[in-house]
């Protein structure tokens, strides 16, 4: 069986997680430490007892998640259970990649809660509040959607931004030409289209000034070779070379997550089971819409690490 590990992204946050797994294995624990002192902060106290509206701040909720995704992959590993013994590929979807090169030993933990730190902080502050928003289309394949975006962008932006499996894309862009895509995709048959409660239009080219500041913050932080290929959110193509993973990453902020054709990459590379480690099950809900032979296993609790070493 070839496997791959995969990370969540921004919306799986919920307050109390990863607490279980800090509780049960000292491993975990010191990632959420590790994570505080890097930020300066005890952002622990906010992913366990905090408001969920401040957890959802996109500053706090992406080194949250990292934390929580890095947390349970130690607990795994507290249990005989590697990235280099037992997973032939990486992925995240969108702050989920760098969860996905901690795991690989590729990006430094300190150094992935700091960049995601910036990229929250830059991403929330590209555009002004109110002048963009996302909007998932459902029912409608990636050309049709993208055909959507282009339509309604008239003079603005509006671009697809995550290509999340056969029935769900993202738009993203200027509120009002997302607003027009909502229109233009029901009359061509969307079963739904709605907008997405995201404090900022990620994924799109709103997000140039995100960019060139995480090509700043990159700049500084040592990358190495990761220990298994990362299949990469803007390519969806296996990467290990360094430099390519840091031209990648800033890429990744404006560019499209294309996670379908991710999915479908690591299936035609032989892989047959992929672990979804962190919070939520999204992903898993994901890939077994983009390919019924793929089995997958959520890994987010003691108990599902549990179960995941009873299953090996």
């Amino acid at each position: 069986m070839t496997r791959a590990f995969v990370f969540p992204g921004q919306g799986a946050q919920t307050i109390g997680m990863g607490r279980d797994l800090a509780d049960a294995y000292p491993a975990a624990r010191a990632v959420f430490e590790e994570v505080d002192a890097a930020l300066g902060e005890k952002l622990s106290d906010l992913i366990w007892s905090g408001e969920a509206e401040t957890l959802t701040l996109t500053a706090n909720a992406q080194p949250a998640l990292m934390a929580t995704s890095i947390a349970a992959l130690r607990a795994l590993e507290a249990e005989g259970i590697t990235v280099e013994g037992h997973a032939a590929y990486v992925a995240g979807h969108s702050l989920g990649e760098y969860s996905a090169l901690v795991a690989a030993g590729s990006l430094s933990l300190s150094d992935a809660a700091r960049l995601l730190r910036i990229r929250g902080e830059a991403m929330q502050s590209a555009v002004p509040v109110g002048v963009g928003a996302m909007a998932a289309l459902l029912g409608l394949g990636f050309e049709d959607a993208q055909a959507v975006a282009e339509e309604a962008a008239g003079d603005e932006i509006c671009q697809a931004a995550n290509d999340n499996d056969p029935s769900q894309v993202v738009v993203s862009g200027h509120k009002a030409a997302v607003e027009r895509a909502l229109d233009i995709a029901k009359a061509k048959g969307a079963k739904r289209a709605m907008l997405l409660p995201v404090s900022a239009p990620f994924h799109c080219d709103l997000m140039e000034p995100a960019a060139a500041a995480m090509a700043r913050a990159l700049d500084d932080v040592a990358i190495a070779a990761p220990s298994v290929p990362l299949v990469a959110n803007v390519t969806a193509r296996p990467v290990t070379d360094p430099d390519v993973i840091r031209s990648l990453l800033v890429d990744q902020v404006t560019g499209s997550v294309r996670w379908r054709e991710s999915v479908g990459e690591m299936a035609n590379l032989g892989v047959t089971e992929i672990w979804e480690i962190g919070a939520g099950k999204a992903l898993s809900g994901m890939i077994r819409r983009i390919d019924k032979s793929v089995a997958t296993r959520a890994v987010g609790t003691p108990a599902d690490v549990n179960a995941a070493k009873d299953a090996l």
